[in-house]
Parts: C-alpha cells; sequence; structure tokens
C-alpha cells in the first residue's frame, strides 16, 4: 500500500471511531488542540507552522489521537525550527492511532495501532518541540545520516511489564513523511525502559530500510541507542547515543544532552542548554559535527510562549558563520 493509502486508512479507522457511536456505558471526551508557530534565525531561516490535534477517550479504555501539521520555512539547508514537523509547505497527517493500556496484578499492557511516531529513545512530540529547543539534536534530524524526530511508523506496537520495567514492540511499516522517505517495508522496533526513583533509563533497537537519499544509497538502516532522564527539584537531565549504520557502508554515532532548569523563583522562566555531538564515518565523505547551545522558554502569557537559543556550531552553520540566534513564538489553544 503506497504510503497515501496507509495515511489515508489510519486516519478513516481512527476517524470512524471517533465519529461513531460510543458503546453503551462508555464515556467518551475530546480535547482539540492547535499550535501556531513563527520564528526567525539568524541562520537566514524563516520559518512558520500550525499543528492541530483531536484527542481523548473514546470508549472503554481507548484513546485516540488525529493529528495533522503544515509548516514552511523560507530558506532550505538551515535544520532551525525543524524539532518535530516536516517544514516542507505541505499538509501532513502526523500521528493518527487508538490505544488501550490495562493494568493486572502489578502487570501493564499496551497496544496502540495506526500511525505513530517510531517509539526509539526520547521520541514524543513533547520531549523535542515543548521544552524550548528551536533545532532537533544533531543525531535526530532528517539527512543527518541517523533517524529524523520526524520517523513515523505504520502499523502495531505492543508493549508489557511493571511499572518499573517494560518492554515495547513496534511491528509495520515506515510511514514518513517528507521528500526523502524510508521504503514501505518491513520494520521492527524494540525498546526496553526500566525506572528506578528519580532515573529513567532506556535502551532501543531499530532494523528499518534505509532512507532513499540518492542513488548510493542501498541496504538497512540499523541503530542501536541509549536514553536516560533524571529530574529532581526542577532540574532535568536527560541525553542519549546513538549508534549504527544509517545504510550499507557507513556508519553514524553521536547523542546529545540536555540541562533543562525551572526552578521555584525562575517565574515563567524556563532555561535549557544542549551538548551535541554526531560522527558519519562514510570515507570522504565522512563529516563530525558538534554544536552548543543555550537559551531560554518564557511563558508570556497562559497561551503564549516565546523561546530564544544561542547556537554554537565550530563546523559552520548553513551561512558559513559559526554562531546563529533562533527566536520563535508559539500559541497553543486548548478547547
Amino acid at each position: 500500500m503506497t504510503s497515501g493509502g496507509w495515511t489515508l486508512a489510519a486516519g478513516s479507522a481512527v476517524a470512524l471511531i471517533l465519529m461513531g457511536p460510543a458503546p453503551a456505558g462508555a464515556q467518551v471526551s475530546l480535547t482539540r488542540e492547535t499550535d501556531m508557530t513563527v520564528g526567525h534565525s539568524t541562520d537566514e531561516a524563516t520559518a512558520g507552522g500550525v499543528q492541530v490535534r483531536l484527542f481523548g477517550a473514546v470508549g472503554r479504555g481507548w484513546r485516540a489521537q488525529v493529528e495533522a501539521t503544515w509548516a514552511a520555512t523560507g530558506v532550505t539547508g538551515s535544520d532551525a525550527f525543524g524539532t518535530s514537523f516536516p517544514y516542507d509547505d505541505r499538509l501532513h497527517v502526523m500521528e493518527t492511532y487508538v490505544e488501550r493500556t490495562a493494568t493486572a496484578r502489578g502487570l501493564i499492557f499496551g497496544v496502540r495501532g495506526g500511525r505513530y511516531r517510531t517509539p526509539f529513545g526520547i521520541s514524543g512530540r513533547s520531549d523535542h518541540g515543548y521544552f524550548g529547543f528551536a533545532r532537533a539534536p544533531l543525531i535526530r534530524y532528517g539527512g543527518n545520516w541517523a533517524l529524523s524526530n520526524t520517523a513515523l511508523e505504520h502499523g502495531v506496537s505492543v508493549l508489557a511489564g511493571r511499572a518499573s520495567l517494560t518492554v515495547e514492540a513496534s511491528f509495520g511499516t515506515p510511514g514518513d513523511p517528507g521528500d526523502d522517505p524510508r521504503p514501505r517495508t518491513r520494520d521492527v522496533v524494540v525498546r526496553a525502559q526500566g525506572v528506578y526513583r528519580a532515573l529513567v533509563l532506556g535502551v532501543s533497537r531499530l532494523d528499518s530500510e534505509a532512507y532513499r537519499e540518492g542513488p548510493w544509497v542501498s541496504g538497512r538502516m540499523r541503530f542501536t541507542g541509549v536514553d536516560a532522564r533524571w529530574m529532581r527539584g526542577g532540574v532535568m537531565l536527560r541525553g542519549e547515543w546513538i549508534t549504527g549504520q544509517p545504510f550499507d557502508g557507513t556508519s553514524t554515532r553521536g547523542g546529545y544532552v540536555d540541562v533543562i532548569v525551572h526552578r521555584v523563583g525562575m517565574g515563567p522562566v524556563t532555561a535549557v542548554a544542549r551538548l551535541d555531538r554526531l560522527d558519519y564515518l562514510a570515507d570522504s565523505r565522512s563529516s563530525f559535527l558538534r554544536r552548543y547551545t543555550a537559551g531560554a522558554r518564557l511563558r508570556v502569557l497562559r497561551p503564549l510562549a516565546v523561546f530564544v537559543n544561542v547556537v554554537h556550531q565550530p563546523q559552520a552553520l548553513r551561512t558559513g558563520r559559526h554562531t546563529a540566534i533562533d527566536v520563535g513564538v508559539t500559541q497553543t489553544l486548548r478547547f
């Protein structure tokens, strides 16, 4: 089935659940949310986007989400504002799924079906598009020889375990938006997550077809990743390390560490900082990137947030300069 066919099928399935009559005694509670973002970077990039979501309970323990996005940028080649959605001036159906989680005798069981983000490492939309960073980590930006934050799956994901240790497995085909998606062949992602007090640790494995970025690309994309999150007293530390091959004859390794601070007394301000690294090994085409980011997110009004990042990259950004300032404004409306 083509990408459009998969998207239509997933969207139609969820729409039927949302519009159809609820089972007797079922509780239906849906929320509508809209995010509108505009931004400008001295990396010669100007961007704007809209995300619309409908999500909530649809009866007997089931939850659903339907999400559509449109975003565009005034320049190509810069990764500014590419945290969670493609900026290609197209309308995309993103996450469109139904899911259910149940507990019994201390065990957790979950299932999700439809179109959802690739469950590899720290992968949620809000993980990268909410805290105040204007750019995705180098290791998670499309075109950087690794796995994009906008990667999607068409399939079924199952989860089982206890609160302290769960294992999730996704089976399906890639459903990536954008110009260079992965081919629609079999796709397997497995992730284990453990929790100990304030520490969350995860290990992920992905086996998929490679992004078709050019005629020289062949073979499978295989990555292993470890991720960690720790939070206490308004301070969060998190990061990932990912290694593997984007396609045959090459390898990529890299990761990032984030510091996110929102302590009592800081009011509406959240401070953020990131250390980034990516090593792409491909003989004469190899690339070794480093990046350092510092910034803040300011909640001006309840629905309005402003974020500012100072980005320094020793290997130079798109403009040839080594430092850029990214500024953006997001308005969130919920009904």
